[in-house]
């Protein structure tokens, strides 16, 4: 019984990150900065106790992972089967750029400085915000970047699952 209270406890801390991060918002979540892995590694600290309280055993760890690896496998299932629940946790992707236009408005929604959009645009390979067609902000926190001359195509290349059947 006290390993299904840790599950749970480590259930209710999963739902209040994912709820405090949507809330709070997301900018680069795949380029973390030093005071964003230094923010994230602080919460998972102070959370431990809240999920296993004393019990700092083998067993207590495990409940505790159980815990998290199923709610985010279901969550996972659930926002895949119902689009709008995603939306709901993870936003829309956001327009940063158009026909080589800064949006200021969408810039100013995602607290981004001109200095860190112009810094993505470089990290992309192209030279100026003028020379951009379209750049996005994904939901995953990436942001895509399509030059003018449309040869100049740069998205970061993921992983793709493979699909078993």
């Amino acid at each position: 019984m006290d390993y299904l209270i840790i599950a749970l406890k480590s259930i209710a801390v999963y739902a209040f990150i994912v709820a405090a991060i949507r809330i709070f918002g997301k900018k680069e979540l795949s380029q973390l900065s030093v005071i964003d892995l230094t923010f994230i590694l602080l919460i998972s600290n102070s959370v431990q106790n809240a999920m296993v309280g004393s019990d700092t055993t083998l067993l207590g760890g495990f409940a505790a992972a159980t815990g998290l690896f199923a709610t985010n496998f279901i969550l996972k299932k659930f926002m895949f089967t119902h689009h709008s629940v995603s939306k709901f946790i993870q936003g829309e992707p956001l327009m940063l750029i158009y026909e080589g236009k800064v949006r200021h408005q969408a810039l100013e929604a995602t607290e981004f400085s001109m200095e860190e959009l112009e810094a993505a645009v470089r990290e992309h390979g192209v030279a100026s915000i003028e020379k951009v067609n379209l750049a996005i902000l994904e939901v995953d926190g990436n942001i895509s970047v399509i030059a003018n001359d449309y040869t100049h195509k740069t998205t970061k290349k993921r992983k793709t699952k493979k699909i078993l059947r």
